[in-house]
């Protein structure tokens, strides 16, 4: 309990201290908001523009005739080895299985019991019998 009361105490002197801070923020917002300085972009010099040298003339190389490619014998390859056609395993046979017949489905709603609309009536029961004290 008595930290609840050094708590209570320490934020309504927080409070009552922020006052001059609040009406300081007050009299900031009443003034008149001074116009943003103009920004002025500083003058770009002009340069002198460069002179770029010529271009050297380009040499000529001289041509060489290029050499015939010779012509190499076709090499002969070997015939293929053949090998013998493996037999394949005979699959063995499933036997067929007769399949149940399918269940009837019945196309016809059966029709639901009715709701009584009638409220039956309750019999009303007589009262317990009181207790009385001889």
């Amino acid at each position: 309990m008595a930290m609840h009361c050094i708590t209570v105490s320490l934020v309504l002197a927080l409070s009552l201290l922020s006052m001059d801070v609040t009406l300081a923020g007050r009299h900031l917002l009443d003034t008149p908001a001074a116009p943003p300085p103009a920004l002025t972009l500083p003058q770009i010099p002009s340069l002198p523009k460069p002179t770029l040298p010529p271009l050297p003339a380009m040499p000529t190389l001289p041509t060489t005739p290029l050499p015939s490619v010779p012509t190499l014998p076709k090499p002969t390859l070997p015939p293929l080895p053949s090998l013998p056609n493996p037999t394949l395993p005979t699959i063995p046979t499933i036997p067929q299985l007769a399949l149940p017949p399918l269940p009837t489905i019945p196309t016809t709603i059966p029709s639901f019991p009715t709701i009584p609309t009638t409220i039956p009536t309750v019999p009303f029961l007589s009262p317990p019998p009181s207790t009385t004290s001889p």
